[in-house]
């Protein structure tokens, strides 16, 4: 049973952007759920207009963003400490920080009025007071609340840009410090809304054109052949458009994944970990709906969200299978697919700026458990390509040995395969080489500074013809 205060349930009611993202929060917590999810949920339930919605959008994506800043400054006003508060009362004193530090378009009164009464209505008039108590002394010392000067890089980026001190620490390993600390700044910025056009129903130039004449600000992506990127529009996935399958959402960084396949109509493609679908659909329509792709993934329910894409873009091409992708030898032959896809599970730590309980839920510790299922996986399915054929490794991570060491020791222990330059439109153009006759990369590292869009890796590989290697 709930505490009382606690998250409520139930029939669809209509209540105020803060109340809504205080349930968010507080079921965040406790339950350890994503908020981009519950998020979408209880928008539904609280039946919020657009503009509180949006409010509401604002709170927990920036609460939960900058949780650790907030509680280095909360801890000052709450005498006994914010660990021994109630969990909704904790979330609640975070939400309202975070708006009379962070946010600068609300009247003060407005948001202390408003924690009140929530207090008063979920608990008793002692916690109202003490709320009241605590804000107003955050109003009274706004000016003095600063971080401390001369601390360690790590705990300075770790304060200043809300990120755990552990992964500060290897970023500033991996990239330096000032990239690290860029890698934090734009994990805090708003994600863009990105559109993927169905090539089978309309181009990309025709997408944004509507975008337009639908209202929105809409241009072709700069970093994705498919991509057009809109501003004004909210949730793109409740459009009447979307529901007719004329586009999909998904990021850029993404999209780009599919480009690196480069699949051909008529070929067989195996998409190894393919839920919820976005790239398997991506293929197929690159493919011209013409040829054969596998989709794959170990959980029923998510081989549902692949077959409702599928079905809402109207493609034929795509077969859901529901099997552990460690064991797909078992079901396929041996050099039976053209192209593979293996989308492998991963930290997720480049896309923080869309799910930023990823940055407070992972311990470094879970990091060498990830990365023993990427090689399992790549040792499981390498043998199910053809000769000649190409293989994609992706992730939506920044980090080194899911990426970049994960695809030099398979290419050391696989000589048959060897790194494979993808078609010239699939490499955004700031990573093209400048000078002529230079190649394009075999693999790409996008940072989530590099173009607003996800934290993503992609390495081509290919197989060797029977006899053309070591």
């Amino acid at each position: 049973m709930r505490e009382p205060g606690g998250a409520r349930s139930g029939a669809p009611r209509k209540g105020s952007a803060r109340e809504a993202a205080l349930e968010v929060l507080l079921r965040v917590e406790q339950d350890r759920s994503y908020s981009n999810l519950l998020l979408n949920q209880t928008l539904q339930a609280f039946r919020l207009d657009k503009p509180d919605a949006a409010l509401a959008t604002e709170i927990v994506y920036g609460t939960v963003q900058r949780l650790n800043t907030i509680d280095y400054f909360l801890e000052r006003f709450v005498s006994k400490g914010l660990d021994k508060l109630q969990p909704w009362v904790r979330s609640l004193l975070r939400l309202s920080f975070y708006q009379l530090y962070y946010l600068d378009r609300i009247p003060d009164h407005a948001i202390v009025n408003e924690a009140v009464n929530l207090a008063k209505r979920r608990g008793h008039q002692g916690i109202s007071g003490m709320v009241n108590g605590v804000l107003r002394s955050v109003l009274r010392s706004r000016a003095e609340l600063t971080l401390p000067e001369g601390s360690p890089a790590e705990r300075r980026i770790a304060l200043a840009a809300s990120h755990p001190e552990w992964l500060v620490r290897r970023w500033l390993r991996q990239f330096g410090e000032p990239t690290a600390q860029r890698i934090c700044e734009a994990n805090n910025e708003p994600p863009r809304v990105s559109l993927r056009a169905n090539a089978l129903r309309l181009g990309r130039d025709a997408l944004a054109e509507r975008s337009r004449e639908g209202g929105l600000e809409a241009e072709p992506s700069a970093v994705a052949p498919a991509g057009v990127t809109v501003r004004g529009g909210g949730n793109m996935a409740l459009t009447a458009e979307f529901a007719a399958g004329l586009f999909t959402v998904q990021d850029e960084s993404s999209m780009l994944v599919a480009e690196w396949v480069d699949p051909r109509p008529g070929q067989r493609v195996l998409d190894c970990c393919a839920a919820p679908g976005g790239k398997t659909t991506h293929l197929a329509e690159k493919m011209g709906d013409r040829g054969e792709i596998v989709a794959c993934d170990v959980h029923e329910h998510k081989e549902k969200l692949i077959r409702d894409q599928v079905d809402r873009l109207g493609l034929n091409s795509i077969t859901t299978v529901v099997v552990d992708a460690r064991r797909l030898g078992e079901r396929f032959p041996a050099e039976s697919f053209d192209r593979i896809l293996l989308d492998a599970p991963c930290s997720g730590l480049g896309v923080i700026r869309r799910k930023p309980d990823v940055k407070w839920n992972k311990t470094e510790d879970e990091l060498a458990g990830i990365t023993g299922v990427q090689r399992e996986l790549l040792e499981a399915i390498h043998g199910l390509l053809k000769p000649g054929g190409v293989l994609v490794y992706s992730t939506c991570t920044i980090e080194r040995a899911e990426n970049e060491d994960m695809v030099q020791a398979f290419l050391e222990a696989h000589p048959e395969f060897e790194a494979d330059a993808p078609p010239a439109a699939a490499v955004p153009p700031a990573f093209r080489p400048q000078e002529s006759g230079k190649s394009l990369p075999a693999s790409l590292q996008i940072l989530p500074q590099d173009f607003g869009s996800d934290g993503f890796y992609i390495a081509r590989l290919r197989k060797r013809a029977t006899g053309n290697h070591l």
